[in-house]
């Protein structure tokens, strides 16, 4: 898959950014408007605008209704999608310190062995 179109990428990304991340970490806590969203920030809503247009195109978050006052929503199928990607990956990592574990503990073992 091309990395511009690949949606995983598009949502790491969009996720890159501090800003966008603070954004999805205020709109967990409920739904808000784009001037909602950009009244704590030293820049324009437009501004604001731009970074919620980025999180929409990941398809991290969805605007809902037709006026320019539409409330801003989180959509969570796209965060279990990056979340079992990385789950993945977590548990070819657990597996692999496991294996270590044992080896070392076997080697502790011989150690205590040949001492004995």
């Amino acid at each position: 898959m091309d990395p511009v179109t690949d949606p995983l990428s598009k949502v790491f990304a969009a996720l890159a950014d501090p800003t966008r991340r603070d954004l999805v970490a205020r709109l967990s806590v409920g739904d808000a408007t784009v001037g909602q969203l950009a009244a704590p920030y030293d820049v324009s809503v437009q501004a604001v605008s731009k970074h919620i247009k980025v999180l929409a195109d990941a398809g991290l978050v969805r605007r809902d209704g037709t006026s320019h006052r539409r409330p801003v929503s989180l959509d969570a199928e796209v965060f279990d999608m990056a979340t079992a990607w990385i789950e993945r990956y977590r548990k070819k990592a657990e597996e692999r310190y496991r294996r270590l574990d044992a080896l070392l503990a076997e080697m502790n073992d011989e150690r205590e062995d040949d001492t004995a």
